[in-house]
């Protein structure tokens, strides 16, 4: 039957490291809400007045997004953790908009992992919820490019 070679198919994640990764992917988004709270605030300069007001913006939305990722951890039955990832600060706001471009590059390649996994586990409704934080992800990062003269990256995935 079609059905039991599905079930026994091997698959490169288990459920327990997909709940690990994801819990990464949490202290990411913790990181980017402190990141964006804080440069926002602190970003000096006509030029940067618009984008600083964006980044604002980008804070809220990555609240909701860890709220998604803590919701499919405990969904999992795993526990959310509570740690962000390091914050790089500067005074530059060049500075700090590279390291939100460059958080927002691996953010992207992670969840465009995450969705592959859980996929493959038959987590299709976690996948689901990580499709919707990766289209507001992209545009972050084409909001974060355009402010700093460059060309969206092409970030690929994580391997």
């Amino acid at each position: 039957m079609p059905t039991e070679k599905a079930s026994t198919a091997k698959t490169s994640v288990t459920r327990k490291q997909l709940i690990a990764a994801l819990n990464e992917d949490l202290a990411r988004e913790y990181q980017a809400i402190i990141a964006y709270v804080n440069y926002s605030q602190v970003m000096k300069g006509a030029e940067y007045m618009n984008i600083a007001a964006e980044l604002a913006v980008h804070a809220g939305e990555e609240l909701a997004h860890a709220i998604t990722i803590a919701n499919q951890i405990d969904y999992l039955g795993g526990m959310p953790c509570a740690t962000p990832k390091p914050v790089k600060t500067s005074e530059k706001a060049t500075d700090m908009l590279r390291f939100d471009l460059d958080n927002e590059n691996e953010t992207i390649r992670q969840y465009r992992r995450r969705v592959k996994q859980c996929d493959e586990l038959g987590e299709f409704a976690t996948a689901e919820h990580i499709r919707d934080i990766l289209l507001q992800e992209q545009d972050h990062q084409i909001a974060l490019a355009t402010a700093l003269g460059i060309d969206v990256p092409d970030v690929g995935i994580a391997d």
